[in-house]
């Protein structure tokens, strides 16, 4: 039962993300906010709501913190490996050349909280808890202060840059015909479902622990990064069809930069043992430096454009991604197992 469970919660919080993500995307097309903006602040928020709902009911009614850090750095591996199943779909080349250096700034500074993260559990674990009244860890008011500095950044970026043509084209208005009104209800709807099914899917990730006698730690890795990831997936997915590489990118991007920025933060205020970190399991400095690693990949094909690039079905940065999810998802499990 717990694997029907498991499904039934997947399938609400993609139905319910998409339609998030949709009418997420037509409020920003009515208020004429920019692509970039879109993609890695609005729509990387509305997507990463499972792992904020996830988290909250995994340290507040589980009690396991290991379930949502799982969660939030394994969906941030399957966010970067959404890179390349864009690169898939997309027939032009690799993906990462048609993009500009808004999305290489975000990339940057998404791998900067990465590392900043990862720190922090060593940190917690072996120096000091880092606590501020034996209650919240420190390095949560400084990741969401690194958070909020980023998005100053990137609307400062993103006013520098009106005027200038998208490197990937015009992207088509699609939501002419519904009003803003009605998007916000159904906008308000969607959340609310999303953030229901993202409570659920805590509590079925601590059955499928003590089912499958893996630690939580790779439960929240797998499993539930993958169920609080589809949104970012269908998401980005839509993005390519409207044409808008850098809102698809972005919005994946953009996710792994609220999970370590406000999802960690968030965590830690309702976690009320103590630091959060100070309980992780080492595991998911594993994970965090797999995630760096990957992000290097996508840094480096935005960045390095060779004019000979080699593409069998893929280009050679998605299959790199590819091969570093793999890896990190067997050495987790052989981990997971001790």
């Amino acid at each position: 039962m717990v694997w029907v469970k498991f499904a039934i919660c997947l399938a609400v919080i993609l139905v319910a993300g998409t339609k998030l993500s949709k009418y997420g995307d037509a409020i920003a097309e009515k208020t004429g906010l920019g692509r970039i903006w879109v993609g890695v602040v609005l729509l990387a928020a509305i997507t990463s709501l499972p792992e904020l709902a996830t988290g909250i009911s995994s340290v507040a009614l589980v009690g396991k913190p290991d379930l949502t850090l799982g969660d939030l750095f394994g969906s941030n591996l399957i966010n970067l490996v959404v890179i390349a199943i864009i690169d898939v779909f997309y027939t032009r080349g690799p993906v990462l050349h048609y993009l500009g250096t808004g999305i290489v700034l975000a990339a940057i500074l998404s791998t900067l909280l990465i590392a900043v993260a990862a720190t922090s559990i060593y940190v917690a674990q072996n120096v000091a808890s880092l606590g501020i009244f034996g209650y919240i860890g420190l390095y949560s008011p400084i990741l969401l202060c690194l958070y909020l500095l980023v998005q100053c950044m990137l609307i400062r970026f993103q006013r520098t840059q009106q005027g200038q043509p998208p490197i990937s084209g015009p992207v088509t208005a699609v939501y002419e015909s519904i009003s803003l009104r009605r998007v916000s209800t159904f906008f308000v709807i969607a959340a609310m479902a999303t953030i229901g099914a993202g409570t659920w899917l805590g509590l079925i990730g601590d059955e499928l622990s003590e089912v499958t006698g893996l630690n939580a730690s790779f439960i929240g890795t797998l499993f539930l990064a993958i169920c609080t990831s589809a949104p970012e997936i269908v998401v980005s997915i839509s993005a390519l069809r409207l044409g808008a590489l850098d809102m698809a990118v972005g919005n994946v991007i953009g996710s792994n930069l609220f999970n370590m920025g406000v999802t960690i933060f968030v965590d830690d205020l309702f976690y009320t043992t103590g630091p959060i970190l100070s309980y992780a399991a080492t595991d998911h400095i594993g994970t965090a430096l797999f995630a760096i690693l990957m992000s290097c990949v996508v840094i480096i094909g935005l960045i390095f454009r060779p004019r000979f690039w080699p593409r069998i079905w893929v280009g050679v940065d998605a299959m790199a991604l590819i091969f570093l999810y793999v890896g990190a998802i067997v050495v987790l499990y052989v981990l997971g197992k001790h």
